[in-house]
């Protein structure tokens, strides 16, 4: 029987930006340029069983230095949806950019799972270019490279199941190796899509977002996540969207803590 979970979206950091800084090639569509909020979030699935964090946020030196409001650090966010770092088992990587690997550090005993590709990427000779380097702290791959050494993290191929009823998907685009997550409930799959849809209106208007690794990949990696949204009762969670807390209005002992999904079994 598959495990149900419970999922939490913790928005843990923010900023405000304008649609020009935020999609690619935004004055090929023809409209004028806009303010627009973009959140920071992690997640938390959670059952009986386990409990599993993907993405832990950046760290305080990282919004520091790129002027982003960082509204809790990841163990008071955590602690916020009743959650402690030594009760989490895994902490999932969709990919290694600064606003997702910062807050690993915080979980000293979790076994990390990011796939292959990413990793490779980051390590290797491509990592530190301008262009990609820039969106990835040195310090955050520097402690990917130690938790390879010391056994605590594991590199996964395209699909993987991080435990029963959470699977790893690579889909590529925005970095090379992102992955999304999709995570078993009662209600149906919600998918987690981080940054293969920043924003909803990435997948409503086939827009990319600014940072793209394999443009062509980022338009499949769409195509993928609108396959999966489209299974019955699947609920689809962007990486960066203030709707995210229209869209689910339900709170778990924060306002910035959301529940996507109750576990209800």
């Amino acid at each position: 029987m598959t495990e149900h979970y419970e999922v939490l979206a913790i928005r843990y950091g923010t900023r405000e930006t304008t649609k020009s800084e935020v999609f690619l090639n935004y004055h090929l569509y023809g409209e004028p340029d806009q303010p627009l909020r973009m959140d920071y979030f992690f997640w938390v699935a959670r059952s009986p069983a386990r409990t599993v964090v993907i993405d832990s946020g950046f760290s305080r030196a990282a919004a520091t230095a790129r002027d982003r409001t960082m509204l809790a650090d990841t163990v008071p966010a955590l602690a916020a949806a009743g959650v402690a770092p030594e009760q989490v088992s895994q902490v999932v990587l969709t990919h290694a950019h600064y606003d997702h690997t910062g807050g690993l550090p915080a979980f000293g005993a979790a076994e990390v799972l990011m796939t292959a590709d990413e990793y490779g990427f980051w390590t290797g000779p491509m990592g530190a270019r301008g262009q990609f380097g820039g969106l990835a702290e040195a310090a955050d791959i520097g402690h990917l490279r130690e938790l390879r050494a010391g056994g605590r993290l594991t590199l996964t191929g395209r699909s993987h199941q991080v435990a029963p009823g959470i699977e790893l998907t690579q889909v590529g685009g925005h970095t090379a190796g992102l992955a999304i997550v999709t995570v078993a409930t009662a209600a149906g799959p919600v998918i987690l899509a981080s940054d293969a849809a920043h924003y909803y209106s990435e997948l409503e208007l086939d827009r990319p977002f600014v940072a793209v690794a394999d443009l062509a990949g980022m338009y499949a990696a769409f195509d993928q996540v609108r396959e999966l949204a489209a299974e019955p009762g699947a609920l689809l969670v962007a990486g960066h969207d203030p709707l995210v807390a229209e869209r689910f209005p339900t709170r778990a002992g924060s306002p910035d803590v959301i529940r996507i999904s109750e576990n209800d079994e």
